[in-house]
């Protein structure tokens, strides 16, 4: 293999901007792996867990570094010019409305071009991002933070200062929020209502949200928090303020809380914030067993199919129903074969799923933790039953995140399917504007690959979390799965108990 690596000087393009230039680099004929990123002494050390680089490659934090391996030095070079070329293209300016006649490098500059502006979208590398948030706050706007890599001291001084100017700061790595109808990072395009969320995980605010858009109600707001929110540490400061700003607000009627587990005091005290608006409450904490279970006022849910609905119930609608999908799936499915491998983009779904297998199934084992589950030894390689999230570091260092190139899983799904020991392959797609343009179009070489149950081979199971809104299409991305020979569920829970069921009735 051949590797090289090129710096653009005086540059800065955002994360995401960064990961698809590098997924579309890695399509290139001849080349095997690639990546684009803001030369940050995190990111490098990234690149060189992932064998990217060695050593020091000279590039400083404001500049872009791209790079390759490839088979020959013919494909190194073309693929180093494509990356460079697409970087130096001139960054497309949406019309928010202001006159904007030249590239907009600073808060200020925006500010002067929109003057009515109140919100600040942050995607910087982190050491960058909490100076760039504390003068956001300074500005008197709100802030949402993609970018991850902030100290938990910085993100605790951010959401007070930001608190007690009566601002909110989403993050940092809030991935997901819906503002007034506009889907934010990797949001889905959703019906407007009354069901306003909270959500400290941007797969769950994902769920949820497409589930209630399918039932044909709305959403009013839908405000990520980031992951480290109801941490005792943060003491869920922005969860309360969006739960205050939801109470305010005359569109909302019906308040949902997700998240992964959180602190038990600062899950308390955000139970309490929510009853004292008055109005109806659903939380979602998964893998959190409530101190109060019959608190008056919220009404729990263990999954977010669940909370979703419950939701719509309480906005007066009934939610689609799981149906019959268990059945499908049985005949012709090989005794011989007994494990589960599931392979999540999204992180909360693989936390759900735990939550769900735990108690009903032996040995599972996962690279996320969870109460009853066992720690994999080598994440690359399956034992027993394995719920794998792809989007952790492990998997995305020097790789843009499995949402937007399918490469890696691609590949897992092959190699779970020459196993024999394989019974189900579940899987997410998971749609939306940061998402990749056509999921299952970039998964079918691999799916077309595993042989059909006819054949003796294992179960594919799969659900798409997402809308008829999105670029991608919902029932398109459906029905090309069924094409391929996959089980399509309505959503994650329904997938994992339809996965429980195969795997009992072939024992």
């Amino acid at each position: 293999m051949n590797m090289g690596t090129r710096i653009i000087a005086d540059m800065y393009r955002d994360s995401v901007a960064l990961m698809k230039i590098s997924s579309a680099i890695t399509l290139l004929d001849g080349v095997s792996q690639a990546s684009c990123i803001m030369a940050t002494p995190a990111n490098l050390d990234l690149l060189r867990e992932a064998g990217l680089i060695d050593g020091d490659p000279g590039a400083r934090p404001n500049e872009v570094l791209i790079a390759v391996e490839a088979e020959t030095d013919t494909a190194l070079g073309a693929a180093l010019d494509a990356a460079e070329a697409e970087l130096r293209a001139d960054p497309v300016i949406a019309d928010g409305g202001g006159d904007v006649s030249e590239p907009l490098r600073s808060i200020e500059m925006a500010l002067d071009a929109n003057v009515d502006a109140n919100f600040t979208l942050i995607a910087t590398p982190g050491p960058f991002a909490a100076a760039e948030a504390f003068k956001s706050v300074r500005l008197g706007l709100n802030v949402m933070m993609f970018s991850d890599n902030v100290s938990i001291e910085d993100e605790l001084a951010l959401k007070t200062q930001a608190d007690q100017a009566g601002l909110m700061v989403m993050g940092p790595d809030c991935g997901t929020a819906i503002i007034d109808g506009s889907p934010l990072g990797f949001a889905n395009v959703v019906r407007r209502g009354d069901i306003g969320i909270v959500a400290a995980s941007g797969t769950g605010l994902q769920q949820v949200s497409c589930l209630i858009d399918a039932a044909g109600c709305g959403v009013s707001q839908a405000i990520g928090t980031g992951g480290r929110d109801l941490d005792s540490r943060i003491g869920g400061i922005t969860t309360k303020r969006a739960i205050t700003s939801l109470g305010a607000d005359p569109d909302t009627k019906i308040i949902v809380l997700i998240s992964k587990p959180p602190a038990p005091d600062v899950a308390k005290a955000v139970l309490e914030h929510a009853v004292a608006t008055g109005k109806p409450v659903v939380a979602c904490l998964l893998g959190h067993t409530p101190s109060e279970p019959s608190l008056s006022g919220v009404s729990f849910a263990s999954t977010l199919e669940e909370a979703a609905y419950l939701a719509i119930a309480a906005s007066g609608a009934t939610g689609n129903k799981p149906g019959g999908l268990i059945e499908a799936a049985l005949p012709g499915l090989n005794a011989d074969r007994r494990y589960l491998r599931a392979l999540y983009s999204g992180g909360t779904f693989c936390y759900e799923a735990l939550t769900m297998l735990g108690g009903t199934l032996d040995a599972v084992y996962s690279n996320t933790s969870s109460t009853g589950i066992q720690t994999l030894t080598d994440p690359w390689t399956s034992t027993a039953h394995t719920v794998l999230d792809l989007g952790d570091d492990l998997f995305t260092r020097g790789r843009p995140h499995p949402m937007i190139d399918h490469r890696l899983r691609n590949d897992r799904i092959v190699a779970e399917a020459q196993d024999p020991d394989t019974a189900v392959i579940l899987f997410d797609v998971v749609l939306g504007h940061g998402s990749h343009e056509d999921p299952v179009a970039a998964m079918a070489p691999a799916l077309s690959a595993v042989p059909g149950q006819k054949d003796g081979g294992p179960v594919l199971l799969g659900f798409v979390c997402g809308t008829g809104g999105d670029p991608q299409g919902l029932t398109r991305q459906r029905e090309a799965m069924a094409d391929l020979g996959v089980l399509v569920a309505d959503n994650n829970a329904q997938a994992v108990r339809a996965a429980a069921a195969i795997l009992e009735s072939a024992q």
